[in-house]
């Protein structure tokens, strides 16, 4: 007898790391299906305070193919993703490769994944981060590394790994050898001319190394991060309680003689309102909200 699908079933999103995992195949989904419907469930679905689904989706499906209504329980926990991996790492058929891939799109190893094993002693975050993730989904260092690099150098071989299409172990293959071109001089040099063309020029001339250019180049960058961070700290401190005050009486109930830095004079508060067209300008040119 053919299932239909359930008459009345919710709307539920999905958490992006289980959208991660391959659906249950047609075979799969329409057998559980059946014995749901024979049995009922006896593992409700699993949301997080928000509705989000962690956990059941094709329990779910196979719900709605036998209009049965599931039962759901909320995940009281405050590490999602964590358990999404365990919860499904465990119970899927998936082959190490998958299993690895799956984890490290979920939670991307470092900005530094794509250090090759013989590097993996001078790149200790990724070495930490690695067995970190490796302790608690039970898959190898090794394999970690290697969907790392497949993350980094071949992003397009990441989905066909995680549905089987192809074995990670190819897709490490076409990674380091991406990974080769990538760190070669030519391009390394063409990207630097992108980037930051006078430091490029500056290789070109001779008066600079390639590798020099480069770590001056991540300097500078360090550096514009960290005046932006500085900056959108100050500006979080001061322009929301300014605009807290406006319509109350906190400009009127100023009181030099409380002032802790000086006075504010009229002279700071033509400066102040002209910082805040100027931040006006800004946030027009920006297209920011």
């Amino acid at each position: 007898m053919p299932l239909s699908p359930y008459p009345q079933s919710p709307t539920i999103e999905f958490h992006p790391t289980i959208a991660l995992f391959p659906v249950l195949d047609e075979d799969d989904l329409n057998a559980l299906a059946h014995d749901i419907r024979e049995n009922g469930l006896h593992q409700p679905i699993v949301l997080d305070r928000q509705g989000l689904l962690l956990d059941g989706r094709g329990r779910l499906k196979a719900c709605e193919l036998a209009s049965v209504e599931p039962d759901f329980i909320t995940y009281q926990g405050n590490a999602p993703d964590a358990y999404i991996l365990s919860v499904n790492l465990r119970r899927r058929s998936l082959t190490r490769g998958q299993a690895a891939m799956i984890t490290v799109k979920a939670r991307s190893v470092s900005e530094h994944d794509d250090c090759s094993e013989s590097e993996q002693t001078a790149c200790s975050e990724t070495e930490q981060t690695a067995r970190s993730l490796g302790e608690e989904t039970g898959i190898s260092l090794a394999l970690i590394g290697r969907a790392g690099t497949v993350l980094r150098h071949a992003p397009d071989l990441v989905d066909p790994v995680i549905s089987g299409a192809m074995g990670l172990d190819e897709a490490y293959t076409v990674a380091r050898e991406n990974k080769a071109k990538a760190n070669s001089a030519e391009v390394q040099l063409a990207r630097l001319r992108e980037e930051d063309p006078e430091l490029a020029e500056r290789v070109v001339e001779g008066t600079l190394t390639l590798t020099g250019a480069w770590a001056e180049r991540t300097e500078r960058v360090e550096e514009d991060k960290r005046q932006r961070r500085v900056a959108t700290r100050l500006l979080d401190e001061l322009v929301p309680p300014l605009a807290q005050a406006r319509g109350t009486r906190t400009f009127a109930r100023y009181d030099p003689a409380f002032a802790g830095s000086g006075p504010i004079t009229r002279e700071t508060i033509a400066h102040a309102m002209t910082a805040l067209s100027e931040m006006d300008q800004v946030w027009q040119e920006r297209d920011l909200p």
